[in-house]
């Protein structure tokens, strides 16, 4: 069976996105039917004289990212708006690339076009540039000219998402149990935790038992964006629900179940059988996969100190020549890393590279929840050598040291013009091929490497802590009585 589809609007902050919102509500005929009183949701069904269309209204892309971070596939269609007096901005830039992440259709609304200044056509170039190629320059995209303001193609718009929708065949089961995604949250005072919840499958029923993460929940009450109480809901459609046990998640998967599928369902989720997560990437897990054949392409997203810096790093990647693996930058702004960069990586399968730049503890602890790997370079160059090293699978390990001893000197002998220590293990161990740093009273006077080990007089390999030995370094540098060696390994640690 065909389903509505569902839209998001997307766009720079200052490109009318809300005034397109507030024209597109005006055109609903069910809105004029029951008196015109709405409630914002997160997301409102609209219905033409062609069809209905589900749009979510989301405080931006970042949230439309944290929700295709999270697995979910919500929306079909993204509405691109730009203003025809401005033109491409960097969220504009951000909007497409989200998109594009997300594999949904874009259609391009030249917004603002009774402004004496409006140039459509130089949009059109402008984007062009970006893979969204008008259909009469011959590409594939959609773009509609609007004046939100003055309501005007606001009718064509709709009309071409429809189109866009029959294109796609959205399609839906009715005989199935009811399952949706949560698109947004919040505790009421007076009814307590409201999550909205957009159909995607099945019809949801009052009274239908529901799971959402790890908590259960009935459906109590259903209410939609014009006020109204629903007893079921079709797909597409977006409610609130009351029945929560907590507050969901946003981008969450809800599920209508029997009570005897309950358990089962929680002891699956607890042992990952039922798993919602994208691949974590590093540079580590980039060369395996390209190594099986798993990967061709690396997103990456570049923040630093100025614009140039990220640009020239970005031009010197793209350079990067490697058979079967496309680097992709998604996008490069000067800046502090955001949440946003962290979604947008996590819904992608990149990496973050800071250049000339350090995540704070916030952003960092994020990155750690979500699984995303950011890097710090000062030195384009090095950016450059690592990113290729590990797109073609030689990236180096880094050399880590695993302090394993710690020893006293007490004597000094010499042996053959050798200067040999005795000493005595107060920690750990000594083993041959080890290195020893020597510190005399606080300060590292020495570094080198442990070329013999005695006990006695026989050679040994390892002498651990409570017994003496003597011990010759691989250096001509004299060792004094009382001087503390510490014993270390360079231990090979493969980079992620």
């Amino acid at each position: 069976m065909r389903r509505p589809p569902v839209v998001t609007i997307m766009g720079h902050v200052d490109h009318g996105k809300t005034t397109l919102l507030d024209a597109i509500r005006n055109t609903n005929i069910a809105a004029h039917e029951v008196g015109g009183i709405t409630q914002h949701i997160g997301a409102y069904k609209i219905k033409t004289n062609n069809g209905e269309i589900s749009f979510i209204d989301t405080p931006g892309h970042e949230a439309f990212t944290a929700m295709r971070a999270r697995g979910a596939m919500i929306t079909d269609i993204v509405v691109l708006i730009i203003a025809a007096d401005d033109g491409v901005m960097p969220q504009t830039i951000e909007a497409i690339n989200h998109a594009k992440v997300a594999n949904v259709p874009i259609i391009v609304c030249i917004n603002k076009i009774d402004l004496p200044d409006a140039n459509s056509d130089r949009i059109r170039q402008s984007v062009a540039n970006y893979g969204l190629i008008d259909e009469r320059w011959g590409g594939d995209t959609i773009f509609c000219e609007v004046s939100a303001r003055q309501k005007k193609g606001i009718d064509n718009l709709l009309e071409m998402i429809l189109l866009q929708a029959e294109m796609l065949d959205l399609s839906c089961s009715l005989g199935t149990k009811a399952r949706g995604v949560v698109i947004e949250a919040r505790i009421d005072k007076g009814l307590g935790p409201v999550g909205t919840v957009i159909v995607q499958d099945g019809i949801l029923k009052i009274r239908n038992t529901f799971i959402v993460g790890n908590q259960v929940g009935r459906v109590r009450a259903m209410i939609d964006d014009m006020r109204r109480r629903l007893n079921e809901a079709y797909p597409s459609t977006p409610v609130e629900i009351l029945g929560f046990s907590e507050t969901p998640e946003v981008g969450e998967k809800f599920l209508v179940v029997d009570k005897d599928a309950i358990n089962k369902y929680l002891k699956e989720k607890s042992l990952h059988v039922v798993s919602f997560e994208t691949p974590k990437i590093s540079l580590e897990t980039l060369r395996k996969r390209i190594e099986e054949g798993e990967i061709k392409e690396l997103p990456i997203i570049i923040k630093g100190d100025t614009t140039g810096s990220c640009e020239a790093l970005a031009d010197a990647l793209k350079k990067i020549e490697i058979s079967d693996v496309k680097i992709n930058i998604l996008h490069y702004y000067a800046g502090s890393i955001l949440e946003q960069d962290i979604m947008l990586a996590k819904a992608s399968g990149g990496i973050i590279i800071g250049f000339h730049i350090k995540p704070d503890a916030k952003i960092k602890q994020i990155a750690e929840r979500e699984g995303v790997k950011i890097y710090i370079y000062d030195v384009i160059y090095a950016a450059i050598e690592e990113i290729e090293k590990a797109a073609k699978g030689m990236l180096e390990p880094i050399l880590k040291e695993e302090v394993i001893g710690r020893v006293v000197v007490r004597k000094i002998f010499r042996i053959e013009k050798k200067q040999i220590a005795g000493c005595f293990v107060e920690g750990g161990r000594v083993e041959i091929g080890a290195k020893a740093r020597v510190i005399r009273d606080g300060k590292n006077v020495l570094e080198a490497g442990i070329s013999s080990l005695k006990r006695f007089k026989e050679d040994v390999s390892i002498v651990r802590a409570g017994f003496e030995c003597g011990i010759g370094l691989a250096s001509n540098e004299e060792i004094k009585i009382g001087d503390i060696l510490e014993v270390f390994l360079l231990v090979k640690e493969q980079r992620t």
